[in-house]
């Protein structure tokens, strides 16, 4: 229905009957663009955040809190999604990754102590990057549309971090680990949903894809270095 008004719009303008093949080129041209500006800006937003972390974990920075990191977070976020389309977008974008950045840090220090931290380490490393490249091939390959999967994943999130908040109160490890491996899986359904978006032309703001797949890349990263760095624990 968007693109029939957009059309009728474009004839009313123009006075110009624009044909479906015309419009479809220029949509795939537009999707294409929104993919090449969300994958660059997620690479630079990831090494930002890497090296923030690893500045975090050479100089044992503490952990600012669940209450402050909540409130950052969600603060950032809200200032991306105000500027989404101005000139101040971008450094939202790199406040909001370097932040999540050093509050990586001190998850890494924790793992690394642990008997093989390096290897844990790596091993959440490199599944994570292996799971996107995976999913993203898959959706790049065969475009099909996982729109569907967004209720279901915004609800299961919203459920995950209450539960995450409860183990972190009532100091229940068991419940910790298994909210990990719930996030893990709600990531990579995330990472499937947002590039489909990108991909079948939901989503046209690279700034905003570029942020929901960060996070589900950071989501999936940490919660495989919990479980892996539990699986490795003597405790």
């Amino acid at each position: 229905m968007d693109n029939i008004r957009r059309i009728n719009r474009i004839r009313s303008a123009t006075g110009r009957d624009i044909g479906s093949n015309e419009w479809g080129g220029a949509a795939v041209l537009r999707d294409n663009r929104v993919l090449r500006n969300t994958y660059g800006l997620l690479a630079l937003t990831l090494l930002f955040s890497a090296a923030v972390a690893g500045v975090s974990v050479a100089l044992a920075l503490p952990a600012p809190g669940i209450i402050i990191t909540l409130v950052v977070y969600f603060g950032l976020l809200f200032a991306i999604h105000k500027l989404q389309n101005s000139a101040g977008a971008l450094p939202a974008v790199f406040a909001l990754t370097g932040f999540m950045g050093y509050t990586l840090g001190p998850l890494l220090s924790r793992s690394l102590s642990l008997p093989g931290g390096s290897t844990i380490v790596a091993m959440a490393l490199g599944a994570t990057g292996v799971t996107f490249l995976a999913l993203s091939a898959y959706v790049l390959t065969t475009k099909r549309d996982f729109s569907f999967m967004g209720g279901f994943l915004f609800a299961g999130m919203i459920i995950a971090l209450l539960a995450g908040l409860g183990a972190v109160f009532f100091q229940i490890p068991a419940l910790g680990l298994a909210v990990s491996a719930v996030v893990a899986l709600l990531s990579a359904g995330l990472i499937l949903f947002e590039t489909s978006r990108i991909v079948n032309g939901g989503e046209t703001n690279y700034v905003l894809a570029t942020v929901s797949l960060y996070v589900s890349v950071f989501n999936l990263f940490t919660s495989l270095l919990q479980l892996f760095g539990f699986m490795s624990s003597d405790d």
